[in-house]
């Protein structure tokens, strides 16, 4: 993503809870979770960290997730899923750390909770920009994501991009800290006539109930949240600009910058599973095709 925004909202379906009423359910039970296990010491004492041999001590990594399908979540029967922390139970697995243990809290506060130790990794599907790049360190992207719309069937205006929208004067919505917003206003969209609503779903009704003509979010989550609908359709996946020049987003696993030890590690499994193909696998349920596979770096991302 451009600026130091949250990344795109990501719901699929059009029904289920908003992402404000599942993160107060996920924040009950996370508080609950983190009763019932001691943490782990998070200080570094050895160059590269040393995090990683006292996850295999302890047995349980905590992960930083959001509370958004579906990326990381607790499901309707309590369990932790989605396609970071289900990517995390393999990877960690291999690195000697048989457990997880989910943290919920809101997307904005991952990083300031990573860095002030409330869990020792984030995993919540978040975008690499360099913005981020400066407050934390992040694997390897394990997917790669392109934006699309949703508009009403047939797209009446023929919005393909966000310099269609600006345009024809198009009723513009996106969702609460995405991206989409810097896209759009890069494209000359004013910021402040933009709707902002609080996801996917919210943006489905939007579009469906005519208040905009246009809801922008990620490829996976449009097409995922207009399946049951009759009145409204996603576009074809698109680059947005950014400076300038097509850009695709990557979205990973962030760290301590202190922890470059278990950033490797991490990384050296997750290479593994996309050369053996096992990462789509395990990221297939949750609506990733192969297009979303990348070979995108972190470094890359982060501007070199």
């Amino acid at each position: 993503m451009a600026p130091p925004l949250q990344p795109p909202r990501r719901i699929t379906g059009t029904s289920g809870p908003s992402r404000r009423s599942l993160l107060a359910g996920v924040a009950a039970l996370g508080a609950l979770g983190a009763a019932g296990c001691s943490r782990v010491p998070t200080a570094s004492t050895t160059d590269g960290g040393d995090l990683l041999e006292r996850l295999r001590a302890a047995g349980v990594v905590r992960l930083g997730i959001a509370g958004e399908i579906p990326f990381g979540y607790i499901d309707k029967d309590g369990e932790l899923t989605g396609e970071a922390p289900e990517l995390a139970k393999v990877i960690f697995k291999r690195l000697g750390v048989d457990r997880v243990q989910p943290v919920p809290t809101e997307f904005g506060s991952l990083i300031p909770g990573l860095n002030s130790q409330q869990f020792d990794v984030v995993a919540a599907g978040m975008y690499v920009n360099p913005e981020r790049c400066e407050q934390v360190i992040f694997s390897d992207p394990d997917y790669q994501m392109l934006d699309s719309f949703i508009v009403r069937k047939g797209n009446p205006l023929g919005l393909r991009d966000y310099q269609d929208v600006v345009e024809k004067k198009a009723k513009f919505a996106t969702g609460t800290g995405y991206a989409e917003i810097a896209y759009a206003v890069e494209a000359g969209y004013k910021e402040s006539d933009i709707l902002i609503v609080p996801d996917q779903v919210a943006g489905l009704n939007a579009v469906e109930a005519g208040r905009v003509d246009v809801f922008a979010g990620t490829a996976l989550t449009t097409r995922e949240v207009v399946k049951k609908s009759g009145k409204a359709e996603a576009t074809e996946p698109f680059k947005p600009l950014v400076d300038g020049k097509p850009h695709v987003d990557g979205g990973a696993f962030a760290f301590r910058p202190t922890e470059t030890k278990l950033r490797d590690a991490f990384n050296v499994e997750l290479a593994k599973l996309k050369k053996s193909g096992e990462l789509l696998r395990i990221l297939k349920p949750f609506g990733f095709t192969e297009d979303e596979m990348t070979d995108l770096t972190a470094k890359e991302l982060c501007g070199g």
